[in-house]
């Protein structure tokens, strides 16, 4: 349920309330508007009646209002703002801007890692990805370099003046992420890997949670409710196509999920094409798409040499494709009511 405070209710009034839902045996969300707060209090369904009718005798509360979806705080219900998850001084996912996140699939060496950096932030990029941890479908494939990879990639984004994401596999490895990152990534095999979302709903840095291969919105969503729950608000969503019956892409990027996650969700959504299609041509085009549609940000791999690439060559893009793809996707941006930094 959703206990919504009048506007101007002290502090006092919102305590009372917070408490009192914790007396009845349901778990309290403080959610600050621009004009008001609400409380979102999350429990056994059986008794919402009974407890509905407690709390609108307290002082300062406006209304209190079922929640129908499912998934509580992910829904529109339990805010009807958009998330805006501030990173650093200057990016912010979720607002205006449309907030790019480009780099490398696989961090592969120091050098080459500073140098791609440098590219992308040079061209426009706000967010340096790149993976240390990773997940591959061949037990022979590069697996990454694991913690060092990490430091290579902090020391990267500091050397390019960026904030980094990269993938966690194991919760045992969240101590390192927490150091080393600013965006910690969930990738798509392990968004219903329960204990780690458990894990990561404990701690404040935002998370990325992309969709599963052959997860449904609503199965994504209730991903996305498992890291809420635990008091972690700073959760962005990222598309990455599903699995089809299609074959002529590695996935089929579902653009329709835009629309349907800004009438379901109050989270910011990201897109990532290179993964979406796996093919570094149809990368420009969709990520056009994407922002028209009213994604948040988009998410691509690039590399100078695509060909010796240790992962994902086929996909990535290199300096002048990346350059192309910030200056095509300017006008989209502007087109929809939303702004885009570009260099270069």
């Amino acid at each position: 349920m959703i206990i919504v405070m009048k506007k101007g209710a002290s502090e006092e009034c919102i305590q009372k309330v917070v408490e009192a839902v914790k007396s009845e045996g349901y778990s309290p969300h403080v959610i600050r508007g621009v004009e008001r707060t609400v409380v979102a209090a999350v429990g056994d369904e059986r008794r919402k009646v009974e407890v509905m009718e407690k709390l609108k005798a307290f002082d300062g509360v406006d209304n209190v209002i079922p929640i129908l979806k499912p998934y509580k705080l992910a829904s529109r219900e339990a805010k009807s703002t958009k998330t805006q998850i501030k990173i650093n001084d200057d990016v912010v996912i979720g607002g205006e801007e449309i907030v790019v996140i480009a780099g490398p699939c696989s961090i592969e060496s120091e050098e080459l890692t500073i140098e791609i950096a440098r590219k992308v932030k040079e061209a426009g990029a706000h967010i340096l990805r790149g993976g240390a941890f990773k997940p591959r479908t061949s037990p022979y494939s590069f697996q990454g370099f694991g913690v060092d990879g990490l430091k290579i990639l902090a020391k990267a984004g500091r050397e390019a003046g960026m904030p980094v994401i990269s993938e966690i596999l194991d919760k045992h490895d969240l101590p390192f992420f927490i150091e080393y990152v600013d965006i910690i990534q969930v990738g798509a095999r392990n968004m219903q890997n329960f204990a780690l979302l458990k894990e990561l709903s404990k701690i404040n840095k935002p998370v990325l949670l992309k969709r599963g291969m052959c997860a449904t919105i609503d199965e994504w969503l209730f991903a996305a409710e498992y890291i809420l729950s635990g008091g972690n608000e700073n959760v962005i969503l990222c598309e990455r196509g599903i699995r089809t019956f299609e074959t002529s892409t590695r996935n089929t990027l579902d653009l329709n999920a835009i629309p349907v996650l800004r009438d379901r969700t109050h989270l910011p959504v990201i897109v990532d094409p290179s993964h979406g299609t796996g093919h570094w041509d149809y990368v420009i085009p969709m990520a056009k798409a994407a922002i028209a549609a009213g994604a948040d940000g988009i998410m691509v791999e690039v590399h100078p040499e695509p060909e010796k690439a240790l992962s994902d060559g086929p996909q990535s893009l290199k300096y002048d494709t990346f350059f192309q793809l910030m200056k095509e996707i300017k006008p989209v941006a502007e087109a929809v009511g939303r702004t885009l930094r570009t260099g270069g």
